[in-house]
């Protein structure tokens, strides 16, 4: 049985209760929650995962509680729990969804040690996974929605779980959270696209979440052989320019956007050191989707022959 299948009621009872089981692939996160309306956005995001029971282990339980105090009068806010603990301020009760996704994020990057994280998004394609390092506002997100619509799967919008011993990708599986204009870009682009609900005004702007494609669901235990390293960055009218970078240089911009390579010591070091002499490397500009996907077609088609 799909989240789908379960209905808002059955969703709900689960929060309630035992907890929403998630299998994101390298993590399982456990949610419970009292705040309505969140059953019914969780069940569009996560509507291709799997019904699993909430008992054994779990990497992370948390999830969302109706914030108490007299503000829920007037003004309505929920809290992110996580062990018992409150770690932000409360969020406005219509930005439930957002803030569970963040806080999830959150503590993904805290606790998950055991590989190597790269703030990066990565999909694959023909046995050839592109990983997309990237600062806010490059565009990394918009163009991974953008490639998962044009049939690579999914791995992750934003984390690169690399595993240590041999540099593999692992699925980190979660939606593709799009802000503002992406979210447009994305219906037009895709009309298809499995969006869920637009939340504006948050922190972070006007949000949405992409709903991971039921192919890249059904692999999210699939391990991908790194291939392509791309540094994308969105430029309105900008013209398509794809420029090789050399290894060191992007060695050292991927170690510098990770969430966990100092504490990991030699063994990122490494383990990073092979990903990136095993992969080819270049900057990509662009300003329009069609043409970076065409340009990132072609690289992924020239690696594919030579493997």
């Amino acid at each position: 049985m799909r989240v789908a299948e379960l209905g808002d009621a059955g969703i709900r009872a689960r929060l309630a209760g035992p907890g929403l089981a998630l299998d994101f692939g390298f993590v399982r996160a456990r949610v419970r929650s009292d705040v309505r309306g969140l059953e019914a956005a969780l069940g569009r995001v996560y509507a291709e995962f799997p019904v699993e029971e909430a008992d054994g282990f779990f990497d992370v339980t948390a999830g969302l509680v109706r914030a108490r105090g007299l503000r829920r009068f007037v003004r309505p806010q929920v809290d992110f729990f996580v062990d018992g603990e409150l770690p932000f301020e409360p969020f406005p009760a219509d930005t439930h969804l957002p803030l569970l996704e963040w806080g999830l994020n959150w503590c993904i990057a805290q606790r998950a040690h055991t590989h190597l994280l790269l703030h990066a998004g990565v999909v694959e394609r023909r046995g050839v996974a592109v990983v997309l390092p990237a600062l806010p506002g490059s565009g990394k997100s918009t163009l991974v929605a953008a490639l998962c619509a044009r049939g690579y799967r999914l791995l992750s919008d934003e984390f690169g779980v690399v595993r240590l011993d041999d540099a593999m990708l692992l699925p980190l599986l979660k939606p593709v959270a799009l802000k503002d204009a992406s979210i447009d870009v994305i219906r037009k682009f895709a009309p298809g696209s499995a969006l869920g609900p637009v939340f504006p005004k948050t922190r972070k702007g006007d949000v949405a979440h992409l709903a991971p494609p039921a192919a890249s669901t059904a692999r999210r235990h699939e391990p991908a052989a790194p291939a392509l390293v791309l540094f994308p960055q969105f430029g309105a009218g900008e013209p398509l320019a794809l420029e090789p970078m050399a290894k060191s240089r992007a060695f050292a911009k991927v170690s510098a956007n990770s969430f966990n390579y100092g504490p990991l010591g030699r063994r990122a070091f490494d383990a990073l050191g092979r990903l990136v002499a095993g992969c080819d490397v270049y900057r990509l500009t662009y300003g329009d989707l069609d043409a970076a996907i065409g340009a990132i077609d072609g690289l992924v088609g020239g690696r594919a022959q030579r493997q």
